[in-house]
């Protein structure tokens, strides 16, 4: 079986290379795989800037964005041959915390948690893989060329309950949300936005190449002027910052209307310094009764959201987000950014 490996912590070590075939155990699926997004953590792990193999081996099979199909499921799992499936990323520690024992894993406390591909366990970029069945989510069977984007839109549908509650604090009735960043996840945090009914607004700095268009393609309003000018003018109730850009951040937490809510996706680049007013920032928060809030990972019950709302999106425009699929043979291209990429797939099949 091949597939996609790296040594943790050595730069330059990607390598499509033989691994053994998967046994499938007790409760397990045995699946084909189909296809493997490749996102910021894959590069970075790729680098040598993270990333733990299992306990016990050298390499580690990269993939926490997943598609397969069911080869074999056991009885009573709920799942039969020939399903459309994704794998969930994270498991909570053996002696999980106060928030994982209740499968909440994604708020973990402890830091013991595993994630396919990423800490500890091997992920699913190969040509088959197993996954037990309580951490396996079915999809649509027409969502067969575009459901590796299930992960990322898991991100965003808990994104959006996380606003959602932390809105529930109070009368709550947001009608125009910004996005920050028009790569998958902003533009997932978009389509997400969009289905709720919102006025969604997207920022990013390009002008050219499918991201306008595929706000467009949502209905929505695409913006690449200032961030200090489009909150003047749009004062969001709503913002899903998708960059990790510090300047974009404070401005997104100092641009929402009253009791807007910022929720934070991007992660940012440690060592870089910005001269901030912290006081107004701070006075602005507390009397106005805004929220900052962080958001990462997703549990299965984001999982499930999300399966839902790709179920309702439309096919061709989800297809036209994938801009680029690279066979696993040349897997190492879809580590290379090039122009107008937006999400890049490895195909396993």
């Amino acid at each position: 079986m091949r597939a996609v490996t790296v040594r943790p912590s050595t730069a330059r070590s990607l390598e499509v290379r033989e691994m053994p075939e998967p046994a499938p155990g007790a409760g397990e699926l045995l699946v084909d795989g189909l296809a493997a997004g490749v996102c910021g953590t894959d590069k970075e792990i790729a680098a040598g800037e993270y990333g733990w193999a299992p306990p016990g081996e050298d390499r580690l099979v990269l993939g926490h964005e997943s598609l397969g199909r069911v080869r074999e499921a056991p009885s009573g799992s709920g799942f039969a041959a020939g399903d459309l499936v994704v794998g969930v990323v994270r498991r909570p520690d053996p002696r999980p915390c106060g928030a994982c024992a209740r499968g909440e894993f994604d708020m973990c406390r402890n830091g013991r948690y595993t994630e396919r591909g990423i800490k500890e366990r091997h992920g699913y970029a190969s040509e088959s893989w197993t996954v037990e069945s309580d951490y396996a989510v079915r999809l649509d069977p027409g969502l067969e060329t575009v459901g590796v984007l299930l992960e990322p839109t898991s991100v965003v549908a808990k994104a959006w309950e996380q606003v959602e509650r932390v809105g529930g604090r109070a009368w709550f009735d947001p009608r125009r949300v910004l996005v920050t960043g028009a790569g998958p996840i902003g533009l997932l945090a978009a389509l997400l936005g969009v289905q709720r009914g919102l006025d969604v607004h997207v920022l990013d700095r390009v002008t050219r190449g499918p991201k306008p268009d595929l706000v467009a393609g949502l209905g929505a309003t695409y913006h690449s002027e200032d961030i200090a000018e489009v909150t003047s003018a749009l004062r969001p109730d709503v913002v899903i910052e998708a960059t990790g850009a510090g300047p974009v951040v404070i401005e997104a937490m100092a641009g929402t209307a009253t009791y807007g809510v910022v929720c934070l996706t991007g992660v940012s680049p440690a060592g870089r310094r910005l001269s901030v007013d912290a006081g107004s920032i701070n006075r602005d928060l507390v009397l106005e009764n805004d929220v900052v809030v962080g958001s990462v990972n997703a549990n299965l019950r984001h999982y499930r959201q999300g399966a839902e709302a790709l179920a309702k999106a439309d096919r061709a425009w989800l297809e036209r987000m994938i801009t680029r699929r690279v066979p696993l043979e040349r897997a190492a291209e879809a580590f290379t950014e090039q122009d107008d990429d937006i999400k890049v797939v490895i195909t396993l099949d």
